[in-house]
């Protein structure tokens, strides 16, 4: 019987990544629901090419073109953030991947959970920002929370099958954009350069997190609450050639490590098929063409969002939420022009030390905590 999907942000990296998987299985999968933010022309065609139930548009100025587009389908169209929402709680799909980018993807993934639905996992801010929220509402609904990104994919996999004690989580990390950098030289480093991920293709938000490492602080906070591991036993180490995804360290001392070629279609595919593996026969790896794989500290001092995580992860209650809020923000501005690389973790700094913090939060304190940390990181960057 084929799985029914939902496939939130269709349109980007990881959802277009989806629909390959699904093209490659038309016997085990089948696409009913795509939602896009903006891109309503590449949203029309995929909904013409897998023959969907149901597409949303989350920016309703696209609203018109879009159904105008499918006027001749039987597609139903709608618009707007609710709607996503609503989609990700229907009965038309088996599984939600929510592939969202940012704060936007916590809504889908509450009313996902709520309707006791599958969810893979792509939008690691539902986790980061709601965790405490997130993780409950999922074992209360017995709804599945399987993870696509790649690292916490690979952590899953290593602790498929186990009872043993986990020592700690070692979670890799390929040191972005400016790895071979010096520190003195990231005041004038320019956004084409912090596009330019030496191994991963994503999106451009991703790709910036990733240059900051703030990201990677990001999987941190998404590690503890997957797999209930303190910040005290997830480490992180540098490792540039991105073969080996993440590793897990048992209490006799084995070391459990999941490799593969730096490619996200192979963590969608896992969380899709498990708890069976795809067959992907064009999927090989060569030692003989990988011979060294190396590993180093990362430099505190130049990436210091790494260590905020870790302090927000600590702290609990909005913390993180305050930091993702800003770190968007920052980003956004980033990617204008209208801040320099050098600020996004500063803004981010000004929003922790200025914002409330609610140690308890409910759904509506994390979105006060989201609105706030944006105003001040505003503020901060004279937006």
């Amino acid at each position: 019987m084929k799985q029914r999907l939902a496939i939130l942000g269709s349109t980007g990296s990881i959802g277009v990544q989806t629909l390959d998987i699904v093209r490659e299985n038309p016997d085990r999968f089948e696409a009913r629901i795509l939602t896009a933010h903006g891109n309503w022309e590449q949203l029309a065609r995929q909904a013409r090419e897998f023959d969907a139930d149901t597409v949303v548009i989350a920016d309703k100025r696209y609203y018109t073109p879009l159904r105008e587009a499918l006027s001749d389908t039987d597609t139903k169209v709608f618009a707007g953030e609710e709607a996503v929402a609503q989609v990700a709680a229907s009965g038309a799909a088996d599984v939600v991947v929510n592939a969202l980018v940012g704060y936007a993807g916590l809504a889908p993934t509450v009313a996902a959970l709520e309707a006791g639905r599958k969810l893979a996992l792509a939008n690691k801010e539902s986790l980061v920002v709601a965790g405490a929220y997130v993780m409950p509402l999922a074992r209360e609904r017995r709804a599945p929370v399987l993870p696509i990104d790649s690292e916490h994919s690979a952590i899953f996999q290593c602790l498929a099958g186990e009872r043993a004690a986990v020592r700690r989580l070692i979670i890799t990390c390929s040191g972005g954009s400016f790895r071979d950098l010096p520190r003195e030289a990231l005041a004038s480093v320019t956004v084409e350069q912090a596009l330019h991920h030496p191994q991963w293709h994503m999106g451009a938000k991703i790709t910036i997190d990733s240059s900051t490492l703030v990201n990677k602080g990001f999987e941190v906070i998404e590690a503890h609450w997957l797999f209930g591991t303190p910040a005290e036993r997830i480490d992180v180490v540098m490792h540039p050639q991105s073969i080996i995804h993440s590793m897990v360290e048992f209490d006799d001392g084995a070391i459990k490590a999941q490799l593969g070629t730096p490619d996200m279609r192979m963590p969608i595919s896992y969380a899709l098929f498990f708890p069976e593996r795809a067959h992907r026969p064009q999927e090989r790896f060569s030692f003989v063409e990988h011979p060294q794989l190396t590993f180093a500290e990362v430099d505190r001092v130049k990436y210091p969002a790494l260590d905020i995580a870790y302090d927000c992860l600590r702290r609990g209650g909005t913390a993180a939420c305050t930091m993702n809020g800003a770190n968007e923000e920052a980003v956004a501005a980033f990617l204008a022009g209208r801040c320099a690389w050098l600020d996004i973790v500063r803004a981010i700094e000004y929003a922790l030390g200025h914002a409330a913090f609610v140690a308890a939060p409910t759904l509506d304190d994390y979105a006060a905590a989201n609105d706030e940390a944006r105003t001040l990181a505003a503020r901060f960057l004279n937006l």
